[in-house]
């Protein structure tokens, strides 16, 4: 997953010129070196979706979900590829001030369902939902949103999530973002047991291992309860 302007709170918002200065030859490089990479570009415009997929890449993660760029869902449609679609509230700028819901999960859940019938009518099926822990959400909302994470199974999309050294973690563990991989791995394994598929994360080795000890838990389960039938 590659972006050229960051998304974390407070982040200043860069020019899409700046944006792509940053991206591209990112992106060349990774293609030269590891041509069968599926890259995924994290942008919440149009025009660095467009040409990004046009240069080689395969999917766009937009952290505002279509709200910061009203041609995103068409030119999603256009270029025929797989998009993620993520629930913020606010912007990178303003999101953290204060985060106010009526009802976190409803209040998300309505909004993507207004949103993937937008995108299925333009004729995108091939949908992500990442409900967006730490964009918009306290470390309350963070936490009510992960116990109620199946929930999100209903709209039989795929699900992502992305907890890697948030201050969900860092807040509640009174550690810093170095010392935050253990923290992350437990919410991981969490949100696998609720029906997350894909999880966005800085440390690899130790996700893939989550994922291969959850994936045998499931096989075993699996197998139980074909023995039983």
């Amino acid at each position: 997953d590659l972006g050229g302007a960051s998304s974390k709170p407070g982040a200043l918002e860069i020019s899409a010129k700046e944006e792509a200065a940053r991206v591209l030859p990112a992106l060349e490089i990774i293609l030269n070196n590891f041509p069968n990479a599926i890259v995924s570009i994290d942008t919440f415009r149009s025009d660095i979706a467009k040409i990004c997929i046009e240069n080689g890449a395969s999917i766009i993660n937009d952290i505002s979900g279509g709200n910061f760029d009203s041609k995103m869902f068409e030119t999603i449609a256009k270029l025929n590829v797989p998009y993620i679609l993520m629930h913020i509230q606010g912007t990178p700028q303003t999101m953290q001030q204060n985060p106010v819901y009526e009802n976190i999960l409803m209040d998300i859940a309505k909004e993507f369902s207004v949103k993937l019938s937008k995108l299925h009518q333009l004729g995108v099926n091939d949908i992500i939902v990442d409900p967006g822990f730490g964009f918009g959400k306290t470390t309350a909302q963070n936490y009510e949103l992960l116990n109620q994470l199946e929930y999100f199974t209903s709209f039989n999309k795929t699900i992502m999530v992305g907890f890697s050294r948030k201050s969900m973690v860092n807040k509640v563990l009174n550690i810093g973002a170095k010392e935050a991989v253990n923290g992350t791995t437990v919410l991981n394994t969490i949100a696998l047991m609720k029906g997350a598929k894909i999880l966005r994360v800085h440390d690899v080795k130790e996700a893939v291992e989550a994922i291969n000890l959850f994936s045998s838990l499931s096989k075993n389960n699996l197998e139980a309860s074909n023995q039983r039938k």
